[in-house]
């Protein structure tokens, strides 16, 4: 008879970090793309938002580092507790858009405010939310969000699978920020690292990325 068909890979949203972009967060995740080569493949997509050009910036731009919402007046910090958060509607309707026109994805994988936002994601499918089919997430250096307006995405234990990567050096978002935002799951599965604010690939993570994602695996010949 035939051989069975390979299991098809995984497709997970990828959802880069502030002052990044899709091509940035593609540059970064080069170890990890080959360590999930076969099992699963990263598809990201730009924030909405560009931000203020600042002096580092490539004054061609033709990518420009964007975020998904700010704290303050094209600003942002993960500890501010914003009175006035903006954008984040729309990264959310982004999210929603990505899903539906690059679909179907099976998970999403955040880093740093973009772990941040899937996190929020999450808690909106686990109610139900139509406009984010997703099973799980993979959320590198996450963190709640600070902002009162924001408080409802954690009101609820969010019953959606995660794995949470925590770096214990991380100088950016500090490892209490992330393991307080696993806290917020149901069943968070939490791995710590002993590096800083990067997406960590080395064969310790790459075994619990695999372990986390054959969970979520299409049986065979799907």
């Amino acid at each position: 008879g035939a051989a069975m068909a390979e299991a098809r890979p995984l497709r997970l949203l990828a959802l880069h970090g502030y002052r990044q972009s899709a091509r940035r967060l593609r540059q970064r995740t080069g170890a990890l793309r080959k360590a999930l080569r076969g099992r699963a493949e990263l598809v990201a997509i730009d924030a909405p938002h560009p931000l203020p050009a600042g002096a580092e910036d490539d004054p061609d731009g033709d990518d420009p580092p964007r975020g998904w919402w700010f704290s303050g007046p094209g600003a942002f910090e993960a500890g501010e507790a914003a009175a006035a958060p903006a954008g984040l509607e729309e990264s959310l309707s982004a999210v929603a858009a990505a899903l539906a026109e690059h679909g179907p994805f099976d998970g999403l994988l955040g880093f740093s405010q973009g772990a941040a936002l899937a996190a929020m994601v999450c808690a909106l499918r686990a109610r139900g939310d139509p406009r984010f089919p997703v099973a799980f997430a993979v959320l590198v250096a996450g963190f709640a969000s600070r902002a009162p307006a924001h408080g409802h995405f954690y009101r609820d234990p969010i019953a959606l699978p995660t794995l949470h990567i925590v770096g214990d050096t991380d100088a950016v978002i500090a490892a209490p920020l992330s393991r307080e935002l696993a806290q917020c799951f149901v069943e968070p599965v939490v791995l710590t690292h002993p590096g800083g604010h990067f997406i960590p690939a080395a064969a310790a993570q790459k075994k619990a990325y695999l372990e986390f994602l054959e969970r979520f695996c299409p049986a065979q010949g799907q």
